[in-house]
């Protein structure tokens, strides 16, 4: 799916959602901008790797469902950054974690079960993103050797897998036109899935993102 058909699906979505939430419950809805920091890291036994940080922009709408419970759709453009342990291929002792950034667009549909109605709530659900490539930060470490192989070089793992899903969880707390979350999200499918189709040293890899997120949400 291209980022043109992401960003219109997602649209209209909000679009529909507002409508939906202002004909049928309490008029609630408020469109908001987010703003955020990232920890990510991958879970693999594959590679290993080191958490490290990223930032988020993005857009959000919340609006009234039913009870205590609301509707949050967002898109969302991350940067996320990773590290990953190699050595030079010319002097073995000398290693290094070498960093690598994902650019990613996000799009979410939570549920928010109030415990404090507009101040206080409870968040969850699936997450789709659209990965670009895990590229490495800097030239000098492409030739590198990651930790555990005999020949698979740091530029041999940035084809990553470029859709995945995940669910998320975390709280969310303020003022009506701004609050403050923390949010944790895990990888329910392989995003080094697209490796094993490459012949690379290892043909089987494994790895599940986590990502735990600071944000911001200024509403309209």
């Amino acid at each position: 799916m291209s980022l043109k058909k992401i960003i219109f699906v997602t649209f209209s979505l909000l679009f529909v959602q507002q409508a939906f939430s202002q004909r049928n419950f309490d008029h609630y809805n408020r469109l908001g901008i987010t703003a955020g920091y990232t920890l990510f890291d991958i879970s693999t036994s594959d590679l290993t790797t080191k958490q490290s940080g990223g930032f988020m922009l993005g857009f959000t709408t919340r609006g009234a469902f039913r009870n205590n419970f609301d509707l949050i759709y967002g898109l969302n453009f991350l940067s996320t950054s990773v590290e990953v342990l190699g050595r030079n291929p010319i002097s073995f002792t000398d290693t290094q974690y070498i960093g690598y950034t994902i650019p990613t667009v996000q799009i979410n549909f939570l549920g928010s079960y109030n415990i404090i109605k507009h101040h206080l709530s409870l968040e969850f659900g699936p997450v789709l993103n659209v990965n670009g490539k895990m590229k490495v930060d800097s030239e000098r470490y492409e030739d590198y050797i990651l930790d555990g192989y005999d020949s698979l070089r740091a530029t041999d793992i940035e084809d990553i897998s470029p859709v995945s899903f995940l669910v998320a969880g975390g709280i969310s707390g303020g003022l009506e036109s701004l609050r403050a979350s923390v949010q944790y999200q895990y990888g329910a499918t392989n995003m080094l899935g697209k490796l094993n189709d490459k012949d690379l040293e290892n043909t089987n890899f494994k790895g599940n993102s986590n990502n735990i997120i600071f944000a911001l949400v200024f509403y309209f």
